[in-house]
């Protein structure tokens, strides 16, 4: 299958984090792949423990990097005493769903069993991540009780991989509504960049033209596996989205409200946004994103 209509259309520039002092990159949270690897940045003074932001790039399942300009906005975190781990994980080009997923618990774990080592709080760990990273954000927090989203081979298998905090902006869930909720909001893709193509980032991380797995899709959607005991979710979407429909996340957001009450989720829309617009970027926006983790995990 192709994918020349959805490679990443440009080079995502790196982060500037020459400033930070303390940090340590590319370190292995598991061993099958070189995907497997992990940067750790720590607040500029303090011995912790500190609470933890797992870092967890975009990059439509095929492209984007732990160290990209797509950090900078939870390395804001640094300030309020967190941690921040940026974690890579294998894309659609190396290998399939549900490997992906595998890869961000299989790093939750490698925190969490080497907490005392690296100033980190094992019982206060959060998600934050955009588009696919939003997608792998919801994943986590949904899924930790689930046997076939999970690989303890990969290490660890003795610690825990749940989360106490989700943070997502314009994640993708239901794969196969993306076309018809976009064109809901007048903004129907061309037909190659239909998300229902064979050459997807959907169709790509499953392997198979979605439309033709629809038990795989389901199986893909956060939405399956929302049950009572979810951690609380903070989720952010454009109204102008017009790569992943905001739809998505507001139908998501809501079965968490109908299982776990209208508590455990706060869900904004951000008026007249596009995907990975500035807006979500903007200093009053981060602000309140960790607000949230502030009333979640101090």
């Amino acid at each position: 299958m192709s994918d020349e209509h959805y490679a990443v259309p440009f080079e995502i520039p790196p982060a500037k984090t020459d400033h930070i002092k303390r940090k340590m990159f590319d370190i292995s949270y598991a061993a099958l792949s070189p995907a497997q690897k992990l940067d750790i940045y720590w607040p500029e003074e303090g011995d912790g423990p500190f609470p933890v932001i797992v870092s967890i790039h975009g990059g439509a399942f095929m492209g984007g990097d732990k160290r990209d300009v797509q950090i900078m906005s939870m390395l804001e975190a640094l300030k309020r005493s967190y941690c921040v781990v940026g974690v890579n994980y294998r894309m659609s080009g190396e290998t399939k769903f549900p490997a992906l997923v595998h890869d961000v618990k299989a790093a939750i774990r490698w925190i969490r069993a080497n907490a005392e080592n690296y100033l980190f709080d094992p019982n206060k760990i959060a998600t934050w991540g955009g588009s696919a990273g939003g997608y792998q954000s919801l994943m986590a927090g949904v899924s930790a009780n689930v046997p076939e989203l999970d690989d303890p081979s990969l290490g660890n298998a003795e610690h825990p991989c749940d989360v106490q905090a989700v943070v997502a902006w314009f994640p993708p869930t239901d794969f196969l509504k993306m076309d018809e909720q976009l064109a809901e909001s007048g903004m129907a893709p061309a037909p190659e960049f239909s998300h229902s193509g064979s050459n997807s980032p959907e169709s790509l991380l499953l392997g198979r033209t979605i439309t033709e797995v629809p038990d795989l899709v389901r199986s893909a959607n956060p939405e399956t596996y929302i049950h009572a005991n979810v951690p609380p979710f903070f989720i952010q979407h454009g109204t102008r989205d017009d790569t992943v429909p905001h739809q998505q996340s507001v139908n998501f957001a809501q079965k968490v409200r109908d299982v776990c009450g209208s508590g455990r989720v706060i869900h904004e829309l951000i008026d007249g946004a596009r995907h990975g617009d500035p807006k979500f970027d903007a200093p009053e926006n981060v602000k309140k994103v960790l607000d949230f983790l502030d009333g979640r995990l101090k």
